[in-house]
């Protein structure tokens, strides 16, 4: 007989283990496998309880039937039924086996549909293999009992069981395959479930922010050093690293500047800073020390240090340290990619000179911001070194090629209603990003509900602090933030064009979970 699922599903019941074995054997001829049992059938409703299971459903072309299987010892006394385990435990049971069996059988019926169980005999059983001989009594007939000497003979007992039933319904046919195969669709279908991209998504954020506990680890290592120059790709966890590293360093004491060169990240950085920490941009850090009363600054944390790679910032910043860039103490959190030309200024020299300080190296291997279908399409398309994925795998990245504008707008539209609508995210989840302004980008030629349902970022508002309209950004802008879902929009596919393959990088590995590319 065929057993679904294959293996008995989990219980504690020796005497179940043995009656799936014995169902297994039964009916090994040409029946094999128009019969099938299934074990630990679930009952969400039951004729008097709130929730039951059934031992054993036997299914096949002569009926339905449901078998209740009791191990161990068995008693009646003054109509109180008790077993008695391996162990010498009594449990006393609320009601005869033979009653728990028919109870099931009618709560069964009551949850298969008319026409699936019109088709059958239906009958039910109780099995006792460990009892040798139960007495006749008026309360059950004698077919429908199986003790120990019937249970090591199963497959003719059952037999006998079979025709006891059909014989109470003679005038039934027997079942067709198809209403065997709707039977079983019924009682224990086979199907796959979709996850929704927002449950998908929500496994990605829940490892990030283990992976990212993991990663203040490494502060402990850039703590103990006095210069460290600290290289990631992007998603390998710099900012958070810099945001950590400053708040220990201005809690001992220290008067710490945190530096970059975004107004929109420097937003950013303010907004999580810890209490004593100067934020500012490396081009008027001079500034925000006169105005936060500091002459000289003890630490100094740069994040992005691509951006300010040049001698001219590096002046500036020597200016500002007590003992300057050779004495004082500092950490560059960098980017091995460079994203040359695309923000600030980088040169090579510049780098050779704060090399030549004698800095501990430290790299970033880990990626802990990008799901790994994400983080493999950065690779391939663009042969970018963002890290090794820590965060694991999450929905696949789409990508949607479109012939012209009108195509295109038609497309972000569908993409982005399918993302809240079917994918189950909220507008503040996602993020647009674009090379050009909104006003020449496509999403201003959607539709008025949608179109209205965008917010335009700005440094002061950085992140989608509403959750409740969709936000759209220039790529340049938005480097050095992320988003739980970016669609990029306005751009050729990655690979397409070298001089556009730095906004290709920024904007793909901002996307946390989910990544969208509507491309021309």
């Amino acid at each position: 007989m065929r057993m679904i699922p294959s293996q008995p599903l989990g219980t504690g019941s020796n005497a179940e283990m043995r009656m799936f074995d014995q169902l297994c054997a039964a009916f090994s001829g040409p029946d094999k496998n128009v019969w099938f049992a299934m074990h630990s059938l679930n009952l969400p409703r039951h004729e008097d309880k709130r929730f039951g299971e059934i031992d054993f459903v036997v299914c096949g072309p002569d009926g339905l039937f449901v078998l209740e299987v009791k191990g161990g010892g068995v008693s009646c006394r003054h109509g109180v039924w008790e077993t008695t385990n391996r162990h010498g435990r009594t449990e006393r049971l609320r009601e005869s086996p033979f009653r728990q069996a028919e109870g099931a059988l009618h709560g069964l019926r009551k949850k298969l549909p008319a026409t699936v169980s019109r088709n059958f005999v239906v009958g039910y059983g109780v099995v006792m293999p460990d009892v040798e001989r139960l007495p006749d009594s008026a309360e059950w007939d004698r077919a429908v009992l199986a003790d120990g000497r019937d249970f090591r003979q199963f497959e003719k007992w059952l037999e006998r069981f079979i025709r006891y039933w059909r014989a109470k319904d003679a005038r039934r046919t027997v079942a067709t395959p198809s209403h065997l195969n709707l039977l079983q669709q019924h009682l224990r279908p086979d199907f796959e479930a979709v996850v929704p991209l927002h449950v998908s998504a929500h496994d990605v954020e829940m490892r990030i922010a283990r992976l990212t506990a993991d990663q203040l680890g490494l502060i402990d290592v850039v703590e103990a050093n006095p210069r460290v120059v600290c290289s990631g790709g992007a998603g390998t966890g710099k900012t958070m690293l810099a945001l950590e590293l400053a708040k220990r360093w201005g809690a001992s004491g220290m008067k710490t500047a945190l530096a970059c060169h975004s107004p929109w990240l420097k937003r950013f950085l303010e907004r999580n800073a810890g209490p004593g920490l100067t934020v500012s941009l490396v081009d008027s850090i001079h500034v925000t020390a006169r105005r936060a009363g500091i002459e000289k600054f003890d630490a100094l944390i740069v994040d992005e240090g691509q951006d300010i790679l040049n001698m001219d910032a590096l002046a500036r910043l020597d200016g500002c340290l007590n003992g300057g860039i050779s004495e004082s103490r500092w950490c560059f959190f960098h980017d091995s990619n460079n994203q040359s030309g695309l923000c600030g200024s980088y040169v090579p020299d510049a780098h050779d000179y704060l090399e030549s300080f004698g800095p501990v190296r430290i790299p970033l291997k880990t990626n802990c911001r990008n799901s790994l279908p994400i983080l493999r399409r950065i690779q391939d398309d663009l042969n970018a070194d963002v890290g090794n994925s820590g965060v694991g795998d999450g929905p696949a990245v789409h990508e949607v090629r479109v012939a012209g504008a009108d195509d295109a707008v038609r497309s972000l539209e569908n993409e982005l209603c399918g993302l809240m609508d079917d994918g189950g995210f909220s507008p503040g989840d996602i993020v647009m990003l674009s090379p050009v302004p909104f006003a020449k980008s496509w999403a201003s030629s959607l539709s008025g509900d949608l179109r209205d349902s965008i917010s335009v970022l700005d440094d002061s508002s950085p992140r989608n602090a509403s959750r409740r309209t969709i936000g759209f950004a220039r790529i340049t802008d938005f480097k050095g933030l992320e988003s739980e879902v970016v669609v990029l929009v306005d751009m050729p596919r990655p690979g397409h064009s070298e001089t556009l393959r730095s906004l290709h990088y920024v904007g793909m590995s901002r996307a946390r979970a989910l990544l969208s590319m509507i491309c021309c």
